[in-house]
């Protein structure tokens, strides 16, 4: 066989590689004898293609050393790093892989990807532009190519608005000018732009791929699911859009269409940590504990350094107890000088030595686990009592009465707020029980509305900020917070929740936005929530829950939280509707009718029964809320009564 006619097979086989692989693989074996090295190649990416990934690595790993120039090569190896879950030693063979050949639009498309991944939003970008430079010819868009290139995003739009607007069905310019606008932040200008080539061209993948990480990269995590589920069809071994797609259905909180994702990927690569971790939460949040359990055992049984997550997460399990290897193993990742995660093992010991009534075992080891997360964390209860005392000053009786009707008229949202660990998912759970409401998750859409009207400015200035916006601002901001809401819902129901505890400090902008919005105040005996909010591990210490590793922070924070509310119910009367969580477990009926009557919803006996309603739920009370209400936890935090005379002093200023 002639070299000419190997090369042409060679590349009849690579051309196979995505839509046939095992035909591809068959090919590829016939080389062998003939072009090893090209074989080998071609041989390992089917496989990977096929979900034989460890063979595929086993295969690739030699031909490293021996073509280190090769970029098709360093992109394969790319994609099996990604395939492991090794986000940032993919992005380094990649960046192998474009520098070797310059023009490689796929490598750096795929760099984009691993970077989205990473959260290297500006890189990410940068690398999609030059996945779109890289396949300019037309001498007329090469100019425009080569600006973004260099980082010009401003010059290339400039050359590339009138090429459009003379050619306007040009598919390349309007991919360039997309990009361009990505570059400079013109999100909503470039996705029109994508979309525009979309409506020419439906079959456009390079189009329809940067439509759908813009979307996933700016939390339009709904927009995204159906250009990533399409382009999945077309190409289904691309790793990190797999990744992509889950991350979105979790998102909007569809765990049950991503978990036969999480557990194909999975299946392929059965020790990939980031997805094997991720499906083990999502098997908690769709309430399959045991089966949850048994995938965080399966990944400590691999695990290394960061064992102190996992072991906090299986404790997160309220339903399984741990058992005596659980509970060596948690004193052994204490043990180790390489663990990174002390704060969740000591958390996680904690827990289960209270599950077998060490108490005082257990609150040494809460208390070390928020002594190391407390270092690890700004917060200044300053600031927050300053936030309180700025919106008693501005949010008055006569604020509000010279703004009313200035919000939008949308009765659609349910706000439940207070303290965190406050009982605030049993009422979540219980009004998503009711067929006329549906129950999303902690929302960040308010919070960003209020970070985007503060903008660099201290947190105390905000209420300030509101006093200066125009009435008809309200509404806009109200009609804003509706839409963005809209990719967390999945039913057709006419109302929904938004659980965020830290809402009741926006009480104030809430009503102005939304005066038709209902507002549920949770509120939990004080000792009982601070001893909860100490004892709970957060994992994303976010500004909401930075108070919660210290008592008298805690203690403060409540005092501030309760003087706030009550401002609001002497300024605006009636508008927030406080429900006891102590009352709610004595008294569910009487409780959940009086909730009902508030939100305007007739009785249903199906939210008596809350714990038998299916979905997910993203909060640690997830288990709890599948249960019976038992009235037996109000006394919990008695237990640890000897130790709390730092809480009680802090609640009583």
């Amino acid at each position: 066989m002639s070299q000419t006619t190997i090369t042409h097979a060679l590349a009849e086989a690579w051309g196979l590689i995505d839509s046939d692989p095992e035909r591809a693989r068959h090919m590829a074996e016939s080389f062998l004898g003939t072009a090893p090295s090209d074989a080998v190649l071609l041989m390992a990416a089917s496989l990977r293609r096929l979900g034989q990934v460890p063979e595929a690595r086993k295969l690739l790993a030699p031909i490293i050393a021996q073509q280190p120039r090769a970029a098709v090569v360093w992109f394969e190896w790319a994609m099996i790093q990604a395939e492991w879950d090794a986000w940032e030693d993919a992005a380094a063979s990649l960046r192998r892989a474009v520098g070797a050949r310059p023009r490689f639009a796929g490598a750096w498309r795929a760099l984009g990807d691993q970077l989205v991944l990473l959260r290297e939003y500006d890189a990410a970008h940068q690398a999609y532009a030059g996945a779109t430079a890289a396949t300019i010819r037309d001498p007329l868009l090469l100019p425009a190519a080569d600006a973004l290139n260099a980082g010009e995003a401003a010059e290339a739009e400039r050359m590339l608005k009138p090429i459009v607007r003379a050619r306007p069905a040009d598919l390349q310019a309007n991919q360039l000018l997309a990009e361009a606008a990505v570059l400079l932040r013109k999100v909503p200008a470039a996705e029109a732009t994508l979309i525009h080539c979309l409506q020419l061209a439906p079959d456009l993948a390079p189009a329809r791929h940067r439509l759908a990480t813009l979307l996933y990269s700016y939390g339009g995590f709904r927009e995204a699911i159906p250009h990533l589920d399409t382009l999945l069809r077309l190409l289904p071994h691309q790793p990190s859009l797999k990744v992509m797609l889950t991350e979105s259905l979790g998102h909007g909180g569809n765990f049950a269409a991503a978990l036969p994702l999480y557990e194909a990927m999975t299946r392929a690569c059965p020790r990939r940590p980031i997805v094997a971790l991720a499906y083990a939460h999502a098997l908690k949040l769709v309430g399959r504990e045991a089966e949850s359990a048994d995938a965080y055992r399966a990944y400590l049984a691999v695990a290394g350094r960061y064992t102190g997550r996992i072991w906090l997460s299986l404790m997160d399990l309220r339903t399984i107890p741990a058992t005596d290897a659980d509970i060596d193993g948690m004193r052994a990742a204490l043990a180790n000088p390489a663990e990174a995660d002390l704060p969740q093992a000591n958390m996680a010991l904690g827990r289960a030595l209270e599950q077998r009534g060490d108490y005082a075992g257990a609150f040494a080891h809460y208390a070390r686990g928020a002594a190391l997360r407390r270092a690890e964390v700004a917060y200044d209860a300053d600031a927050t009592t300053a936030f309180v005392e700025a919106s008693k000053s501005v949010f008055t009786t006569n604020f509000f009465q010279e703004r009313s009707g200035s919000g939008s008229l949308s009765g659609a949202p349910i706000f439940i707020v207070g303290m965190p660990r406050s009982g605030s998912t049993l009422v979540e759970q219980i009004l998503a029980s009711h067929p006329m409401v549906e129950g999303t998750m902690e929302l960040r859409e308010m919070g960003l509305i209020a970070a985007a009207l503060r903008g660099d400015r201290p947190q105390p200035e905000l209420p300030g900020i509101i006093l200066g916006l125009e009435p008809a601002r309200f509404a806009q901001l109200g009609e804003r917070y509706v839409a963005a809401s809209r990719q967390y819902r999945h039913l057709d129901r006419p109302r929904f929740t938004d659980k965020t505890p830290d809402n009741f400090l926006r009480t104030g902008l809430i009503h102005l936005m939304l005066p038709n919005a209902r507002i549920i105040d949770v509120r939990r005996d004080p000792m009982a929530c601070g001893m909860a909010v100490f004892r709970q591990y957060f994992q994303d210490m976010q500004e909401a829950q930075a108070f919660t590793n210290d008592f008298g922070e805690i203690g403060r924070y409540y005092r501030d939280y309760v003087t706030l509310m009550d401002h609001f119910d002497d300024v605006l009367p009636g508008v927030v509707f406080h429900l006891s969580y102590e009352n709610l477990v004595r008294d569910t009926e009487t409780q959940v009718r009086a909730l009902l009557d508030y939100c305007g919803l007739p009785f249903d006996e199906a939210c008596l029964r809350f714990w038998e309603t299916e979905r997910s739920v993203q909060t640690p009370s997830a288990q709890q809320v599948r249960q019976p209400i038992f009235r037996e936890g109000l006394e919990e935090w008695r237990n640890y009564e000897p130790w709390l005379g730092k809480l009680r002093e802090a609640l009583e200023g």
